[in-house]
């Protein structure tokens, strides 16, 4: 009976008889043999080299069989090492007290050889059934991980193309409204001739572009996490980018019959800032006051110095916003109660709070039901 592979097996006996017999008994069928006369010798044995298989006498001076035993099963680095105890006693309870203490099988002395093979060969195939099952499960655990860290990345390509898609449409509805809005007013315009003002012109001429450079810049990056928001920084005016926003949104403004108050302090310094992202947050932040508020509310856009930073302020009269709405109210996929159905997929204030803290700044919301909301961010000064 031949062993597949040269296996290690340590014999622990002091009988010198009883450790030739087997020792001859296993290097004929091709194993390794080691041997030691004591369970001192033994545990010392396994600590220099950890064997595949042990033969372990139960009777012996010292340290027996049994403690032996549970030393090495004790160990997190031996305790697999299959062990066979072999034994004069024959009695059941001592045969118990062996598979108790860790043993994997009994010989009783005085052994056949057929049979100690035998024994010696079923654990030793039981080892390698153990040590091929480990692998496998370690290579499935590495290709459960694989297999994550792929849905996790599928998952977030998809976040951030649904992100895109909301971005693009939610960024260019506004100022696309507006301009609608405009031409329309002008077709039903009697006259045969239609004429618009050149600085209507040229509001429509800047806000085409800027939403062509926006959707060059998102089809581009699509960068929507804090980590990878790219930041063209510059020193910029709040109350310019707030004035050119608000006569962008004039025509929907109207409509809605908004009243915009612009209370900026006349010391207000300039903010080191992004014009294209900070133009998709303040857009975005009167676009929700217009689409969550009736006709006829206020808006009151309030900027002034606070230390190194510029606060900013939009407070709207309106219907105001729930306390348990306002605590997830920047987190990804919530929609304000009331929105009518299929209007935004309640990414555009997560976005906002992505902008602005790329940007070093905070953003958050104060609000109280039936007396309207205050948004309030805050920007660096330009150094």
């Amino acid at each position: 009976m031949q062993s597949e592979f040269k296996a290690d097996i340590l014999i622990v006996d002091d009988i010198p008889a009883n450790i030739q017999l087997l020792s001859l008994m296993l290097v004929e069928n091709g194993y390794k043999v080691r041997k030691v006369m004591s369970g001192e010798r033994a545990l010392k044995a396994i600590e220099l080299q950890i064997p595949d298989l042990i033969l372990l006498d139960i009777k012996m001076p010292g340290m027996d069989g049994y403690e032996v035993c549970r030393q090495i099963k004790a160990s997190e680095a031996t305790r697999d090492i299959p062990v066979i105890f072999i034994s004069a006693l024959d009695d059941i309870f001592d045969k118990v007290k062996g598979f108790e203490s860790g043993g994997a099988d009994y010989i009783i002395k005085p052994f056949e050889p057929v049979e100690v093979l035998a024994r010696v060969s079923a654990q030793l195939e039981m080892l390698r059934l153990q040590q091929q099952l480990r692998s496998t499960n370690a290579q499935l655990a590495a290709q459960n991980v694989q297999l994550s860290q792929e849905i996790q990345e599928r998952q977030r390509a998809e976040t951030n193309l649904r992100m895109l898609l909301h971005a693009v449409s939610h960024d260019l509805r506004s100022p696309l409204s507006g301009m609608l809005l405009l031409l329309q007013s002008r077709l039903n315009d009697t006259a045969s001739n239609i004429t618009i003002d050149r600085e209507i012109v040229g509001v429509m001429v800047q806000s085409c572009s800027r939403q062509l450079k926006l959707i060059e810049s998102l089809t581009t990056t699509q960068q929507f996490d804090v980590r990878d928001t790219y930041l063209a920084l510059k020193p910029l005016s709040l109350y310019n980018l707030v004035k050119n926003i608000l006569i962008e949104r004039a025509p929907i403004l109207k409509q809605h019959q908004v009243k915009v108050k612009q209370l900026f302090a006349a010391d207000l310094p300039l903010v080191n800032a992004d014009v294209q992202q900070l133009w998709r947050v303040f857009g975005n932040l009167i676009d929700n006051a217009v689409k969550y508020n009736q006709p006829g509310f206020i808006l009151t856009v309030e900027a002034k110095p606070d230390g190194e930073m510029v606060r900013c302020t939009l407070t709207d009269n309106g219907a105001g916003i729930p306390a348990g709405q306002r605590a997830r109210l920047f987190e990804p996929y919530t929609r304000g109660v009331g929105v009518k159905s299929g209007q935004g997929l309640g990414l555009g204030l997560y976005i906002c709070r992505q902008i602005i803290e790329a940007h070093g700044g905070l953003i958050g919301v104060e609000s109280e039901l039936g007396k309207g909301a205050r948004f309030w961010l805050t920007l660096p000064k330009t150094i």
